[in-house]
């Protein structure tokens, strides 16, 4: 047995033993600990004698004793959000101390040379560079249009198989990159408009869009038609309308759908439309050039749509 599994034993046959010693201050019953919810609980009348207590256990597990012993409560998860998903070392750009002091010129000199070495030794080759580059433009971008973490570590993942299968010579990483995060949103179910994307990419619509089938045809993934109810929320929430209102939308979309007036329709104009009927419908305020603003589509297609969602409606009705 291991010298590390001797400590744990003691650690865990100390924190037992000062369990035992406690006594509940109402009544003096016998004190359990409620690891689960980090509480120490009065067995015999339910007084909680201490809360938010620290769990001293693992965050993984173990299904031997070799993986028990092997395993470690240090560092950092690994990311595949970064190049070397976060396994190096960081050198902060601030020069001061530990203790917030700042450093001297000759310390200042030294941290700027480290920090510069360190840089060439993250990228060992020219694949890590491309990656490096690629992922900052994922992050960047995914910032910029409000995407959750899961949809970064998608859009990493998607990329790094496109790298990995060699399918980048002879298109930009920018293009590759755009393209990861189109799909990994759309598969996520938070999907963006190809505007939207266009709009913090910094390659043309038309490369996005070309990149986006080639990757999602080589690479095999299995991203569904965009569902214009998707929109809906982030929509609604823009325009600061109410609950109903976005219940409303989505009612409308469900009816346009039973009737196939959805085929063939850009799903953003659609739900665009949908909440411009949605807010008329509930008596709220807003107008088209509003609901065009938010939704980055013209006026005349929501006029078009908006039409359609009502006849589809209508139809149901009768």
């Amino acid at each position: 047995m291991s010298e590390r599994t001797h400590m744990r034993e003691r650690t865990s046959q100390r924190e037992t033993e000062s369990d035992e010693g406690l006594s509940c201050p109402e009544c003096n019953g016998h004190v359990v600990t409620d690891e689960e919810h980090g509480e120490t609980v009065c067995s015999d009348c339910g007084l909680v004698v201490e809360a938010d207590s620290v769990d001293r256990g693992p965050e993984w597990r173990a299904f031997d004793s070799r993986e028990k012993d092997e395993k470690s409560r240090v560092g950092a998860p690994t990311t595949n959000t970064m190049h070397d998903k976060g396994l190096s070392t960081n050198i902060d750009w601030r020069d001061q101390d530990a203790y917030g002091r700042s450093l001297s010129g000759r310390q200042r000199q030294k941290m700027q040379r480290l920090r510069k070495w360190n840089e060439r030794f993250r990228t060992r080759d020219s694949k890590e560079r491309n990656l490096k580059q690629a992922l900052g433009e994922i992050d960047r971008m995914a910032s910029a249009l409000g995407l959750p973490d899961n949809v970064r570590e998608t859009a990493s993942v998607i990329y790094r198989r496109a790298l990995d299968e060699d399918l980048l010579p002879g298109r930009s990483i920018e293009g590759v990159s755009t393209s990861c995060v189109y799909a990994a949103a759309r598969m996520a179910g938070v999907p963006r408009s190809l505007d939207e994307i266009s709009e913090v990419s910094r390659v043309e619509k038309s490369e996005i869009a070309r990149t986006y089938r080639y990757v999602v045809r080589e690479l095999k993934l299995e991203v569904k038609p965009a569902d214009p109810e998707q929109y809906v929320p982030r929509f609604a929430s823009a325009l600061e309308l109410s609950d109903e209102s976005e219940m409303r939308a989505k009612q409308l979309l469900k009816n346009a759908k039973e009737k196939g007036v959805h085929s063939g329709k850009s799903p953003v104009g659609l739900a665009a439309a949908a909440v411009y009927a949605a807010a008329l419908l509930t008596n709220e305020k807003t107008t088209q050039a509003a609901v065009s603003e938010v939704a980055d589509i013209s006026e005349v297609t929501i006029r078009n749509r908006y039409h359609e969602l009502l006849e589809a409606e209508e139809g149901l009705i009768a």
